[in-house]
């Protein structure tokens, strides 16, 4: 009960799946969840829906005692809407990225997406410092393990993309410029 967890560090993984294909979004400090309502009671298809640790996180829980504390603070509340609401946000981003044709389009995409979010400018390019694998990628863009192997090699000859120690470096103009 109560308003839910809030991720305060690290990484977390939510994929779900129906008939055996997934979907995936990344959360990470700051982001709020409700782990125990992943799939919606309403739905008649066959949902299956997990969560996976990608860097050590730590997590408050807020329950119905904190949600009495913060009624006494009105502006939190509109504070925890606004991270529900940029949560939606950034799936809406996430749908739109993989209705495009190709997969190493919307792996570019992904990754400067993430980056929006995460990453660091460097003279180099900017720095996305997240450490998520191909098999992740994957399931954030529709596509399957092995395409998005072959998109990140496409992008790396391209000199667009380069993988580095505990991430990645994106170099060049953002997709669409």
């Amino acid at each position: 009960d109560g308003i839910g967890l809030l991720v305060l560090e690290g990484l977390l993984l939510r994929r779900v799946g129906v008939d055996g294909r997934f979907g995936a979004e990344i959360l990470g400090e700051g982001d709020v969840m409700r782990p125990r309502h992943d799939v919606p009671p309403t739905t008649t298809l066959s949902v299956t829906a997990g969560w996976r640790v990608l860097a050590p996180a730590r997590l408050a829980v807020l329950d119905l005692e904190a949600a009495r504390r913060f009624s006494e603070f009105p502006e939190l509340t509109g504070a925890f809407v606004d991270r529900a609401i940029n949560r939606t946000r950034n799936l809406q981003i996430l749908m739109a990225i993989v209705h495009h044709a190709r997969v190493n389009v919307r792996v570019h995409m992904l990754l400067w997406h993430l980056a929006d979010r995460w990453g660091r400018v460097r003279s180099e390019g900017v720095v996305l410092p997240l450490s998520i694998t191909h098999s992740v990628l994957a399931d954030m863009v529709a596509a399957r393990r092995p395409t998005v192997t072959s998109a990140l090699s496409e992008l790396a000859r391209m000199d667009l993309v380069r993988p580095m120690e505990g991430g990645w470096l994106l170099r060049g103009e953002r997709p669409g410029e």
